[in-house]
């Protein structure tokens, strides 16, 4: 019997490690002065010593010690011949045992590698995986002498990936043509009647021809995937038998999460890889693009109450954010406990190269950074759009291939919100987007304030006053109405306040006040009038969303009316509350979303690169004229009237050789004349439905009650000119 090639008799072991090398990180099998092995190595900077600990295949009997060579430049390294693939590995770390200083060293607690691409074991978070002694009298600061090997999840070193990157096959969609698809992995497939059971809730489910067949119809470019990597669930949602579905709690950065793979995969590492870039490659050749949400802002390890699993016991002073009064403490900019110290060079080289990892061998096309300011904050906790994580991240030849996308807040008091404000190339969630839209189309139902025709305005054309700055472009502004976090489209328009008790929180969590209405009755209605205005409101709204300058977001499952029972927090619903209900999927929706995507390829106006001028048609520029119901010029008063709030807009072209748009919004309860300029217009889209595509014989028509018009005027019409 070997053990990574490596035979069980203990005497056959060597007594030393050679020294090996200090790069790169983590465990990598290859030569070593023309000997097969493997080589380990590890950072931390005020570690005294480390030692690599050597499982039998079961994960129980450890096998052998070796103490690893260093440090050099914080790095513990050493090489171990005859070994390959497949050998279980853990980490011994010896240091202070000293709160007060930051230092958790605890030499009794088998730590995982920070660069594991492969995690075996099931990790039960029992009291014997925390340094202290859980209910100790001097709780954090007491110090837990029982050995945790058995139980701790091990590292098994990797074997090389078999066959090309699917980065190689990886479609180029330009960010102005980029429509994003927000979805969880598991959620889309789980309940999907086209997909085989086996492979439902699966990697392979997602890349199924029913799920591909359903993106292609759609019109979406680009997948944004809720977290793959490797998670852990809470203990608070351990004890109440549920589990962290969204997956927001990473233990391991390099290694994709088996819960989302087939179940005849889930205790394989190298089978979870394997299908999770059989997943990438097929999208891929359907011409679709995968982005990751990716949490490096605090990790599984909780605050210093939690379990020392990996970076607390490793080098807690280097890899954490600490509380400069009580360093014993650890500094929660996240509300999820701890914050990964990514100012420090060693832990911004882990996140660099995990992001490398998932592009280059895995092949993803884009990352979307959870909780992005934590990334940017400085050693005196503000925020920085220039500190060196950002720096390094613009100038890495590789992830410069790949979208970078910000959730720009945080849950820290001070610089916690920062939209507009990231770096060159990223794109950033826009919540302004999210509640002018809502607002403006619930309008009083929603019972907060209503949105003006100016405020709906500029987040239509890309919120130039966030984002027109530092040479970005209009498509730096992701817009969306709904995401994972906070309730789904259908729940917009079906609910006035959360419903979160499944959550075992009291309906404590979850986003208070988030802008929604019922129109009447909470939750689902057979009254006629109330099932019409709800979806009118609905269709606007998905219609203003892909209409838009910037880019688009649709949350996967509002292309179907998905509803979650008016849960906003649906983190820990891994049931049917958070997967989405294909058997109640409203089929005329999708063709509308679908048909709304056609309109927005077809038209480059509804996308384009630059940004809108506001004044009168120049000759080589795009520009955007605004109008009242009766067809005047907008006036200042007019933007400010609080009895009016449907307008129109006109998108001239560039060149008189194009043909103009107009956007008309009628968010009141009642038809509305509109007046439009002179020229021979078509109707081409109405979200209501109440009027079809066609031939206007004069430049007025009555927009439906909560309704969006998008009509098209010939260039040789002269509706680029003045008013009627």
């Amino acid at each position: 019997m070997t053990v990574g090639g490596l035979p069980l008799s203990i005497s056959l072991w060597p007594e030393q490690l050679r020294a090996g090398r200090p790069y790169p990180l983590g465990a990598q099998v290859g030569p070593q002065q023309g000997q097969e092995g493997v080589n380990f190595a590890v950072f931390s900077e005020h570690a005294e010593a480390l030692e690599l600990c050597l499982f039998a295949p079961d994960g129980v009997q450890e096998l052998r010690r070796y103490a690893l060579h260093g440090p050099h430049d914080g790095v513990f390294h050493g090489f171990l011949p005859g070994v390959g693939a497949g050998l279980l590995y853990g980490l011994r770390a010896y240091g202070p045992y000293d709160p007060k200083r930051g230092h958790r060293f605890n030499p009794h607690k088998l730590l995982l590698d920070p660069y594991a691409r492969e995690i075996v074991g099931h990790f039960d978070g029992a009291d014997q995986h925390h340094g202290y002694v859980v209910d100790h009298p001097e709780g954090t600061h007491s110090f837990d002498v029982r050995d945790n090997a058995v139980q701790a999840l091990k590292a098994c070193v990797p074997a090389p990936l078999v066959g090309p990157s699917p980065r190689h096959s990886a479609p180029r969609i330009a960010p102005a043509d980029m429509v994003l698809y927000e979805l969880h992995v598991k959620g889309f497939s789980m309940q999907h009647p086209g997909i085989p059971p086996a492979l439902q809730g699966s990697y392979a489910g997602l890349a199924h021809p029913a799920a591909i067949a359903h993106f292609k119809a759609l019109g979406v470019t680009t997948l944004s995937l809720l977290p793959v990597h490797y998670a852990l669930d809470e203990p608070h949602l351990r004890r109440k038998g549920l589990r962290n579905y969204w997956g927001y709690n990473t233990l391991g950065y390099f290694a994709p999460d088996p819960r989302w793979a087939q179940a005849a995969h889930r205790r394989d590492p190298s089978a979870v890889a394997a299908e999770f870039r059989a997943m990438v490659a097929a999208l891929h050749e359907a011409g679709l693009e995968v982005v990751l949400d990716v949490v490096y802002n605090h990790s599984a390890e909780g605050n210093e109450w939690g379990p020392t699993l990996c970076w607390r016991g490793l080098d807690n002073a280097s890899y954490y954010r600490l509380q400069a009064d009580d360093k014993s403490r650890s500094e929660n900019l996240t509300g999820c406990g701890n914050t990964l110290n990514v100012a420090h060079p060693r832990v911004t080289q882990l996140v660099l190269d995990s992001l490398r990892f998932w592009v280059q061998e895995m092949g993803v096309d884009g990352f979307r950074f959870d909780l992005a300011p934590v990334l940017g904050r400085v050693a005196s906790g503000g925020f920085d759009p220039q500190a060196a994580f950002f720096t390094a991240l613009r100038q890495d030849p590789l992830l410069a291939q790949v979208h970078l996308i910000a959730e720009p807040w945080d849950a820290a008091g001070f610089d916690a919100y920062q939209t507009g404000r990231f770096p060159g190339r990223f794109m950033e969630w826009n919540d302004k987007f999210r509640d002018a839209v809502r607002a403006y189309w619930l309008g009083p139902h929603c019972g907060g304030p209503v949105a003006g025709r100016g405020e709906f305005a500029r987040r239509l054309c890309a919120s130039s006053d966030l984002f027109q700055h530092s040479q970005r472009l209009p498509w730096a502004s992701i817009n969306y109405l709904s995401a994972h976090d906070g309730f789904t489209l259908q729940d917009v328009v079906s609910y006035s306040r959360k419903h979160n008790h499944a959550n075992g929180e009291d309906n404590r969590d979850g986003r208070d006040g988030e802008l929604s209405a019922n129109f009447g009755v909470e939750g689902p209605s057979l009254d006629p009038t109330i099932a019409a205005t709800r979806e009118r409101v609905r269709r606007a709204m998905l219609a203003s969303l892909l209409l838009a300058q910037g880019t688009p977001m649709l949350l996967a499952g509002d292309d179907i009316a998905n509803s979650q029972g008016g849960n906003n927090n649906a983190y820990c619903q891994d049931n049917p509350t958070g997967w989405l209900d294909w058997a109640q999927a409203q089929t005329d929706l999708t063709a509308f979303v679908a048909e709304l995507l056609r309109l927005r390829r077809q038209h480059p106006l509804l996308r384009h690169t630059h940004w809108h001028g506001a004044a009168a048609p120049v000759a080589g520029e795009a520009c955007l004229s605004w109008h009242t119901p009766e067809g005047a010029a907008m006036q200042l008063q007019d933007w400010h009237a609080p009895d009016s709030r449907a307008f129109a807009c006109v998108v001239h072209p560039a060149t008189a050789h194009e043909a103009v748009l107009a956007l008309v919004f009628n968010p009141e309860q009642h038809d509305l004349p509109i007046t439009l300029p002179e020229g021979t217009w078509r109707l081409l889209l109405d979200s209501s439905g109440m009027l079809r595509p066609q031939a206007l014989p004069h430049p007025s028509l009555c927009a439906p009650a909560h309704s969006l018009l998008l009509l098209c005027a010939a260039p040789e019409s002269g509706a680029a000119g003045g008013l009627a």
